[in-house]
Formats: structure tokens, C-alpha cells, sequence
């Protein structure tokens, strides 16, 4: 536990640790800053944290960054201590990731408080850690990320980046067509719609939406069905083949009238089900989690099939502004979806990164790691 600083009525917001059980009896504050975090994503959010508490993913004791303004929460940050190759074996502080969360930044409220809010949470970081570096994966750099790494560089920590990537996005369209006209990959959705015309020649394709109820319910449980079908089931890495991910799939993808909600979209063939994606929404985004499909008709990609359904329905119904594709790494998604956003892995050291190991040494041995996972990887492509 880390000294805290309280914040006072009529002054600057204070933080303190608490734990994602005590966090969660506060339901009502936690929902209304997710409400107020603008176009933040889920993964912090009361549903998603507490599906993984449910399911065992997350300790009810895991650790929580809050910082707190008059009567009401304005920020917040999962996170835990441990030991890591970038800090040569000593401990080191991360945000709360499982593999089921692609995105890292903190909750925060939007607003011109923002800057001495983060202004806050960086000094109780630097508190949370002991003074510790945070090796930070994930983040995006939006608007967010880029103030809390210059809150951050104001406070004089030093920071450095390991790794990046690029997410593919789609920023919503007047209309359809518009989302058509220009696109750099047009042979892709020509391709796309020859094969929808292919499938249809074996019987009725219908494309249903389900955000709660029963539909909801035999949505997500036909997605368990099929991906412990396929390869991953094979492999052991389905959700349905380990207890805890089963438990956390129909704890998060189920139906909630919080900030942070849920969408099942399914394309069927006369009634039989070919693909399934599961989504959250949130702050204008729909997040695009997990998707499965059916191995036997893979010959007509049913499941980018059903991608490129969810691309006409965010045009036609406006169910959001963007679709998130929710990578960590290659998307089959690049070919469909027009707009990138970069995500970055940071190592950020308090103190000006004067410490035993230099920031250029934890940088080095990260990006080796980094390596390492990506050739062990690759073997098993191979196999």
C-alpha cells in the first residue's frame, strides 16, 4: 500500500491504491467515469474488469491507481508489480493486461481537467512503482497517450519506446458508398462480394445483430461452439477449452446496461451458423474482440464475409463512429479497413531514468525479448 494524497474540496484531485474488489462497491462513480472518459476504451471499465474477476483472469485483490476529485472518481489504472528481462530481473510496474485486453491507457476523465488529472495519476504512479520503471504495451497514441507521455516527460521521467505496430481502424463514412469509393483495396471487396454471391447460391444468407436476450446468449455460446471447432480447438487455445476463459467469455459478453456494451453480430447460411463476432462498444467505438468461423466453408471466408457486413451496418445503422479491429499484431482486417492507428510499447523510469540499469539497457533487453517471442512464433506457424 502507497501513501496517498486526499484530495480536498476545493483543490487539485488526490490519489490513492485501492483493490478491484473494494473498486468494484463502487459501481455507480466507476460507471459514471467510464461515461465521462469520452472515447476511452472498455478494458478498464466495471464490466470487462469485473468479468475477469469472475472468471479468476483478475485477483480480487488486484492493485488499482485511483485518483479521486470532489465527490467522484477521475481516473483509474489496474496494475501490478513484477519482475521483468528489462529491468535485468528487479521488479518492475505494468498495467493490468490479460489476453483478452488490447489496450492499456488508463480511464480518464475527458475535460480541461485533464491535464491535472494526469497530472496527478503520474505522480501516483511514480508512488504505485516506488519509483520503479513501468514497462507500459499497448498503447495507443491518440490524444490520450500522447498527454500522459508528456505529463509524464513534465514530470522529468525518462522514456523510451520498444516496439510499435499499426491497428487497423475504420472511421465511419457519410454512407456506404463513400466508405467504397477510393478504396486502395478495391480487388479485395470486389473478391469479397463474389464470394457472398457464391454462398447465397447454396441457400438464404441473413446477417442478424444481437445486443441482448436469448439471441445474445445463443450467439455467444454458437462463437464457443465454433472456434472449439476449428484449429483452435485443436490446439487447446479455444476459449471453450479452458474453464476460465469459458467463464469469462459468457460473463463479458453478456448483457449490460453500463457505459461499456455488448454486440453479437452472426451471418447464417438457411439457419445454420457460419461466422460469429462478438464486439464491446464503448465512447463511440465498437471494439471487435473476437470473431469465429465455420472451418468447412472456409472456401467462401465466411468470416471476412461477416466483416464486411459489420462495415455496411456501421454505415447503414450508425451503431458507432469507428470499428476497432482489437489486434495485437497482423490483421486479416488490413485489406478491409481503411485507417491505422499506432500502438506503442514504452518504457517510462521516474527520476530522469537514473537507475542501475540505464533506460537504453531496459530498451535493448526489452526489444530482444520482443524478438524472441516473435521467432518462437514463428516456429510454430511453421508446424
Amino acid at each position: 500500500m502507497i501513501a496517498a494524497r486526499s484530495a480536498r474540496a476545493t483543490s487539485s484531485p488526490g490519489y490513492a491504491i485501492t483493490t478491484l474488489s473494494a473498486l468494484g462497491a463502487e459501481a455507480r462513480a466507476w460507471d459514471a467515469l467510464s461515461a465521462r472518459a469520452g472515447d476511452a476504451h472498455p478494458f478498464y471499465g466495471r464490466h470487462v474488469m469485473q468479468a475477469h474477476a469472475e472468471s479468476g483472469l483478475a485477483s480480487p485483490d488486484l492493485s488499482i491507481l485511483v485518483v479521486r476529485g470532489p465527490g467522484r472518481i477521475e481516473a483509474l489504472l489496474p496494475f501490478r508489480i513484477s519482475y521483468d528481462i528489462c529491468g535485468l530481473g528487479r521488479p518492475v510496474a505494468l498495467p493490468f493486461v490479460s489476453p483478452f485486453i488490447t489496450a492499456t491507457a488508463p480511464l480518464v476523465a475527458a475535460g480541461p481537467e485533464r491535464p491535472a488529472i494526469l497530472a496527478t495519476l503520474v505522480e501516483g504512479l511514480r508512488e504505485a512503482s516506488g519509483g520503479r520503471p513501468w514497462r507500459w504495451p499497448l498503447l495507443a497514441s491518440d490524444a490520450l497517450g500522447r498527454d500522459l507521455m508528456a505529463a509524464m516527460a513534465a514530470a522529468g521521467w525518462a522514456q523510451g519506446e520498444v516496439a510499435r505496430f499499426a491497428r487497423p481502424v475504420l472511421d465511419r463514412r457519410v454512407d456506404h458508398e463513400a466508405f467504397l469509393e477510393g478504396h486502395p483495396h478495391r480487388a479485395r471487396l470486389k473478391d469479397l462480394r463474389r464470394r457472398r454471391r457464391r454462398l447465397a447460391e447454396g441457400g438464404t444468407v441473413t446477417h442478424a445483430v444481437a445486443t441482448g436476450g436469448p439471441a445474445l446468449a445463443e450467439a455467444r455460446e454458437a462463437f464457443l461452439a465454433l472456434e472449439a471447432a476449428g484449429w483452435k480447438g485443436e490446439a487447446g487455445s479455444a476459449m471453450a477449452c479452458r474453464p476460465a476463459h469459458a467463464t469469462f467469455a459468457r460473463a463479458l459478453f453478456a448483457e449490460t446496461a453500463g457505459p461499456v456494451r455488448v454486440r453479437a453480430d452472426t451471418l447464417r447460411l438457411d439457419g445454420r451458423v457460419l461466422a460469429v463476432s462478438l464486439a464491446l462498444l464503448s465512447g463511440g467505438t465498437a471494439y471487435l474482440l473476437k470473431t469465429a468461423y465455420d472451418e468447412a466453408a472456409r472456401a467462401q471466408a465466411p468470416g471476412l464475409i461477416l466483416e464486411a457486413e459489420i462495415v455496411r451496418a456501421l454505415h447503414d445503422d450508425a451503431f458507432a463512429e469507428r470499428l476497432d479491429s482489437a489486434t495485437t499484431g497482423d490483421c486479416v482486417l488490413e485489406s478491409l479497413y481503411r485507417e491505422r492507428e499506432t500502438v506503442v510499447e514504452v518504457v517510462a523510469v521516474p527520476g530522469g531514468g537514473r537507475h542501475v540499469v540505464s533506460l537504453d539497457q531496459r530498451l535493448r533487453l526489452a526489444r530482444l525479448e520482443g524478438e524472441a517471442r516473435g521467432e518462437v512464433k514463428r516456429l510454430l506457424r511453421r508446424r
